[in-house]
């Protein structure tokens, strides 16, 4: 019997609560003859991917994560400012997915212009540099900050009603017609998130995920 597929999914902080709320959202994306989707924590990683040190900090151990990892056909990073992307796609001859860049992807499959909740104001510079990067800034509607720790968004209580304020702005001020969650830790909001605005609201993991199912069963 053929060994089935193996996704990695790669949470690059510390908090293993984002990491089961990952595992939750990829659960929908499983089935029988599917690829195996399996979660993890980068144990060296920060508690929180919120700035730039941090971005920078989880690089080299992504890179030797995916180096040292056999039994996996393709990886995800699991962090909305994709770190170590290029350099972990340098070290493997496998597929690597970064959660934003196919979370914007699949936004702008949904609609013209799109916005992004961020966790906090420091964050978005960072994911701006990343969007000119790739050409994509005509179709940014905006993208506001929850003012919120990667914690908090992952297991907070109060964090659903900000986010629907939020994403509230970002379609009746900004005119978005789909909204990126800007952060893994958001993954458990997606479906009452995109109930109480009424336009698609995009999980950026599913969204790699389901590239990721789809190139190993092309390839």
């Amino acid at each position: 019997m053929a060994r089935r597929p193996r996704i990695l999914v790669i949470n690059p902080n510390s908090n293993e609560a984002v990491t089961e709320g990952l595992r939750q959202a990829v659960k929908p994306l499983t089935y029988a003859d599917g690829p195996e989707i399996v979660c993890e924590t980068l144990a060296e990683g920060p508690f929180g991917v919120e700035t730039q040190e941090h971005v920078e900090s989880v690089t080299l151990p992504l890179r030797r994560k995916v180096e040292s990892t056999n039994d996996a056909d393709a990886f995800i990073i699991a962090c909305y400012s994709d770190p170590g992307l290029f350099v972990a796609r340098e070290g493997t001859s496998r597929p690597v997915f970064g959660i934003a860049e196919c979370g914007v992807l699949t936004a702008l499959s949904r609609a013209d212009r799109f916005g992004v909740i961020a966790i906090k104001s420091r964050s978005i510079p960072r994911h701006i540099r990343y969007l000119r990067q790739m050409g994509l800034m005509e179709r940014l509607a905006g993208e506001r900050p929850l003012e919120m720790s990667v914690a908090e968004t992952a297991s907070g209580d109060g964090t659903l009603a900000r986010m629907i304020t939020i994403g509230r702005e970002l379609k009746d001020l900004d005119g978005a017609g789909a909204i990126v969650m800007g952060c893994a830790g958001m993954a458990r909001h997606r479906k009452p998130l995109e109930d109480a605005l009424g336009i698609p609201v995009i999980d950026p993991t599913q969204a790699a995920v389901t590239m990721a199912i789809g190139t190993l069963a092309v390839g």
